[in-house]
């Protein structure tokens, strides 16, 4: 420490003193005496000069440097001396007083008034503050009159070594591709140090490895770090840990250091080809395995990942090349070896093939270490199934005529049991497909046979399915569908397509065609349909018509005479036999009916009956229709009129025995009370129908007629409704032509109050079952029935 403290001083003082050798040849030229810390001449010395000597010189000011130095970080019992302030004004009377101001003035720099003296108070470090910038001046300690102008100078704090190197963004991560050549750039690392880079070595630095060798190397300059190993292998060793030193001073002893460190992680090549983990392979598989299905694996390892990792696994020879394939699993790449035919035991009960696996992504340079690939043996062994009937065919055709005899053999289907046991089979229909079970089968040896009778215009084909199941094991079942076509016999003959009716015009003229028939047939000749027509023998001379071949297949009427009449006949029927080519042929009869019909001059039909030949020739058919019509419509008048006096007279008399008739009148008009006499019409109260007159009796004939009573005269509107009641109920009581009959009023009027009491039975003291009712068997025959419910009540209760 003493030996770096003198080398630091030296460095200080050294620029001091080339200032001083620079600066005192120019002190001495002038003629005055003046100080060798700092002078500064007065203005009055240097007029006189001038004056006097005249000698030329340049005017120079009297402060002779402009900056200064003190060392950072030293730490001393007394403060440092930075420098010392001097004017050649000052005579040593202590009359100048000397200020300081600016940057850390009276804080960390202190001027001694009196000499000048600059002191640093406080540990200075240059990595906070490199300069400070301070103005001196001398002033009359009297007067505080300055003396010289300010003048402005520079205190630089000199930098010393005390900042180690740093690596800001470490620790670092890199990395390379394993088997890289020697050099391989890997990465580059980079230090800072706080020290002055200019003054001295102290911010020089230089790399170098700590740990890490001999795989890596680093530029002592560029910190750039590369490969120092040839070959280095990833399955190997996958991760390096590297130490990186940055020291300052040049690397040179007393430097300061740090270091970082430095994660290599090898990156993967394609450099290792796969390798199946065993030379043979054994895999058994049932016949019966479904086709796709994975009958097993096979596994090629290899050293690298990733992408370099992945293999295409394929069969290269064997005997089942064609029999199964094998696939990569993208996961596991791992190779899938599956059925790609149905596999036979009693067949073929083994196979042999070889697989190669490859790598997909081949990295060129490493082709001359071998091949990429690797091969293994796979031996699959076929173990037998216990496999439904097979049959013959995978579909049967059978023909059959329609007119077949029952019983007869339409085919047969066979099957048999590949197992080596062999199981018999035994043959049945799929009634489901045979709902009208048309067919049979012999359930030994598989014939079909007929069980009902075929019609091929009914059904041309029929589809069945026949069903082989194995007699020792009933689960194994197979099925195929047997197509039935019927053929086609002659056994149905010719008709008329549709029924005819001709019409032949009065004024026709010989050999006129008046209709044109043709025939149809429900068989299906291979050759199409020809038919022959013919009269019947009877009829072969008619005197009237006759027929006509087309070339369409089709039949002509024609006549052979003009003047037919209607009144000697209306109506001719004319029999035709149609025949057909087939074997044996068929043949009916058709008749066809021809009518005579009034035509117009064009032949246009326009009656076809007797009576309209009879009817003046003046009268047309439209005015027909209107004679109808009328005819019609006073048929009608005379219906309804009569209808009418029906209901008219019929008496308005009410034969149901049971019928009770309910007269509900309402009134929804409330009034004021029994003093509103204004409010209420009485005269609504009254019955229209018997003030001119007795009422009578619409359900029953009276025996007695008595002779119509006059009326009361309507009552006004002042009346008191207590005294129109009662006088209505006497009326009432009174009248034996009155029906007893419930009549229900409501009227808006309370009561003085009733000699037969209360109505309601919420007041009443007896029950239902106290009450007798006989006596509603004495009211007559309107209250009969009435009776008798209530008689059955009575009998219930008491059972």
């Amino acid at each position: 420490m003493p030996e770096r403290l003198t080398e630091m001083l030296m460095d200080t003082w050294t620029p001091l003193i080339i200032l001083w050798i620079t600066v005192l040849p120019s002190i001495y030229m002038a003629p005055m005496n003046q100080s060798q810390v700092l002078l500064s001449g007065s203005s009055t010395g240097l007029k006189r000069l001038n004056e006097e000597q005249r000698v030329l010189h340049r005017s120079k000011r009297g402060w002779v440097w402009n900056q200064m130095f003190v060392l950072e970080e030293f730490s001393g019992p007394e403060p440092i001396l930075v420098g010392r302030l001097h004017t050649d004004l000052d005579p040593g009377s202590s009359k100048i007083k000397y200020i300081l101001s600016g940057d850390g003035a009276g804080t960390i720099f202190v001027i001694n008034d009196k000499t000048g003296d600059i002191h640093a108070m406080k540990r200075l470090d240059r990595e906070e503050k490199a300069e400070y910038t301070l103005t001196a001046q001398a002033v009359d300690r009297d007067t505080n009159q300055p003396l010289e102008p300010p003048s402005e100078f520079i205190i630089k704090v000199q930098d010393i070594n005390d900042n180690a190197p740093e690596f800001v963004e470490g620790p670092y991560h890199a990395t390379v591709p394993e088997m890289s050549l020697v050099g391989t750039f890997v990465t580059k690392v980079t230090a800072t140090d706080a020290d002055d880079p200019v003054y001295g070595n102290s911010a020089k630095l230089v790399y170098s490895i700590l740990e890490g060798q001999p795989y890596f190397s680093i530029e002592p300059h560029t910190a750039i770090i590369k490969t120092a190993l040839p070959n280095m292998d990833r399955e190997a060793k996958e991760e390096y840990f590297v130490v990186i030193q940055a020291k300052d001073m040049g690397g040179h002893m007393g430097g300061l250091s740090g270091t970082t460190t430095v994660t290599i992680t090898l990156s993967d090549v394609n450099d290792n080809p796969p390798k199946f983990a065993q030379s043979l392979y054994h895999f058994s598989v049932m016949e019966d395995v479904a086709l796709g299905e994975p009958i097993g694996r096979v596994k090629a390892n290899d050293l690298d990942i990733g992408e370099n990792a992945k293999s295409s696994y394929d069969i290269i020879e064997g005997d089942g090349m064609d029999v199964f394939e094998i696939t990569t699993d993208a996961q596991t790449q791992d190779g899938i070896i599956r059925v790609r035919k149905p596999l036979d035991f009693e067949t073929k009960k083994s196979y042999t093939l070889k697989v190669e696996a490859a790598n997909i992504h081949i990295d060129p340079r490493f082709l001359s270490g071998g091949p990429f690939k690797d091969t293994a043996t796979v031996k699959i062994v076929v173990e037998d199934a216990d496999e439904p009937p097979v049959f013959s065919s995978p579909t049967y055709l059978l023909e059959v005529h329609e007119n077949a005899a029952l019983n007869s053999v339409l085919g047969q289907v066979t099957a048999h049991d590949p197992d080596v046991s062999s199981s018999p089979i035994r043959f049945s229909i799929d009634r489901h497909t045979d709902l009208e079970r048309q067919f049979n089968i012999n359930a030994e040896d598989g014939k079909i046979t007929l069980a009902t009778p075929l019609d091929r215009e009914t059904s041309t084909w029929h589809n069945i399915t026949i069903v082989a199941t194995e007699t020792r094991n009933h689960s194994q079942v197979s099925r195929v569908p047997v197509a039935i076509k019927v053929l086609d016999v002659n056994d149905n003959a010719p008709e008329f397509a549709s029924e005819h009716e001709a019409f032949l015009c009065e004024n026709g003229k010989p050999g006129q065609v008046i209709q044109i028939v043709s025939a149809v047939d429900k068989d299906d000749p291979k050759n199409g349909h020809y038919f022959l027509y013919s009269l019947l023998p009877e009829m072969v001379n008619n005197p009237n018509f006759t027929i006509k071949k087309n070339e369409d297949n089709t039949l002509s009427i024609l006549a052979k005479h003009s003047g037919f009449s209607r009144q000697k006949q209306e109506v001719y029927l004319l029999p035709i036999v149609i025949s057909d080519s087939g074997t044996p042929p068929m043949s009916s009869t058709g008749t066809l009916t021809i009518r005579v019909c009034g035509c117009s001059s064009d032949g246009i039909v326009q009656s076809c009956n007797v009576e309209a030949y009879v009817l003046p020739i003046g009268l047309s058919m439209g005015a027909l229709i209107a004679i109808l019509a009328c005819i019609i419509l006073l048929l009608v008048i005379v219906v309804l009129f009569v209808t009418l006096r029906r209901h008219k007279n019929e008496p308005l008399i009410i034969k149901d025995d049971e019928d009770v008739r309910e007269n509900i009148i309402r009134y929804d008009d409330e009034g004021g009370g029994e003093e509103d006499t204004e409010a209420f019409d009485i005269a609504t109260l009254q019955n229209p129908d018997g003030i001119n007159g007795f009422l009578p009796r619409k359900d029953i004939k009276p025996d007695l007629q008595f002779m119509p009573r006059q009326g009361l005269a309507p009552v006004p509107n002042g009346v008191d409704v207590d005294e129109f009641i009662n006088v209505r109920l006497h009326e009432a009581d009174n009248d034996p032509t009155a029906p007893p009959y419930d009549s229900i009023q409501i009227y808006g009027y309370e009561g003085k109050g009733s000699a037969a009491g209360s109505l309601s039975s919420l007041e009443s003291s007896t029950s239902d079952s106290d009450q007798n009712f006989d006596y509603l068997s004495e009211w007559g025959p309107r209250f009969k029935r009435l009776g008798e419910l209530y008689s059955v009540g009575e009998s219930d209760k008491e059972t």
